[in-house]
């Protein structure tokens, strides 16, 4: 996808900022009062949620930061629904790879960000929604976004679950595994790839199916548009069968049961931050790579 031009075009000479605390994080109530006097520098603070009561509905907002890590991200890209502000994440959890700065970082890049120096990112998000069998109305839940993953998952008895996936109402492949997982770009560096699927680059405007130990050599991931409908159907499951949408429970599933997504109408908004890519990140978040050789001196 295209970067979007920066929240500056707005005729505000400082931004007006809303920080999302995790403050259930011990170095989140550390570092709060620090980090607060460093914002608000540069910007205009709206709003510090600590108890995530703040309604995003308002429009007075320029910027949102995260501090906390990676689910805290995820968090907020829930909470801001249809309202979504350019985020940047500041790191005080472990692994950070969401959150691009730590809370060294941020005072550095933080009066230029403030400029509007920066481009904002757009993102593919997931609507997820569950459409129940046996329904004369089609009785279906009330859609949620995601920004990592949906994904079907049983517990116990931890037997196989046979899936059938449907792509814009035709018949793809029906699925005998452990689970099925439905991911983002954004998401492709979670749970797909402990599953074996790609990494994806975030910008991409596409998404990866990837099967959860599948009983079938030849049932590899697959990537596709995200602009596709993909209805999964319980062919054959039992009774710990659940819809989940990054990390949370959506509701359980029973046989006949769909578990509908589709390219969320919004788009998480990131702010770029230069020498932060991706692959930089993988290098130094997930060990990706290896020793590098280096040449001889």
């Amino acid at each position: 996808m295209q970067a979007e031009a920066s929240w500056s075009q707005a005729d505000q000479a400082r931004p007006r900022v809303v920080v999302l605390a995790s403050v259930n994080r011990p170095r989140v109530a550390t570092e709060l009062r620090r980090l607060e006097k460093i914002l608000a520098q540069s910007a205009e603070i709206v709003a510090v949620d600590q108890d995530e009561s703040f309604s995003f509905d308002r429009a007075d907002i320029d910027v949102v930061v995260v501090l906390g890590g990676d689910g805290s991200i995820l968090s907020a890209a829930r909470r801001m629904a249809p309202h979504q502000r350019p985020v940047i994440g500041v790191n005080l959890g472990r692994l950070g790879f969401l959150a691009a700065l730590d809370e060294n970082e941020l005072e550095q890049v933080w009066p230029e960000l403030c400029r509007g120096s920066f481009p904002v990112d757009e993102h593919v998000m997931l609507q997820c929604q569950l459409i129940r069998a046996g329904s004369s109305t089609g009785e279906q839940t009330k859609p949620q976004l995601a920004l990592n993953e949906a994904a079907i998952l049983g517990g116990p008895p931890f037997s196989m679950v046979q899936i059938d996936l449907y792509v814009d109402q035709e018949l793809a492949s029906t699925y005998s595994c452990d689970g099925l997982i439905v991911s983002t770009p954004v998401g492709s560096t979670a749970h797909n790839l402990s599953a074996g699927g790609p990494i994806l680059h975030r910008r991409l405007g596409a998404v990866v199916i990837s099967p959860i130990s599948p009983h079938t050599l030849t049932m590899r991931p697959v990537v596709d548009r995200a602009d596709r409908v993909f209805d999964m159907f319980i062919r054959q499951g039992h009774e710990t069968v659940s819809a989940v949408f990054d990390g949370r429970v959506l509701g359980p599933l029973g046989e006949g049961d769909c578990y509908r997504v589709s390219q969320a109408p919004v788009s998480f908004k990131m702010i770029r931050v230069p020498n932060k890519n991706e692959y930089r990140a993988l290098r130094e978040k997930l060990g990706w790579g290896g020793n590098l050789r280096r040449p001889n001196s």
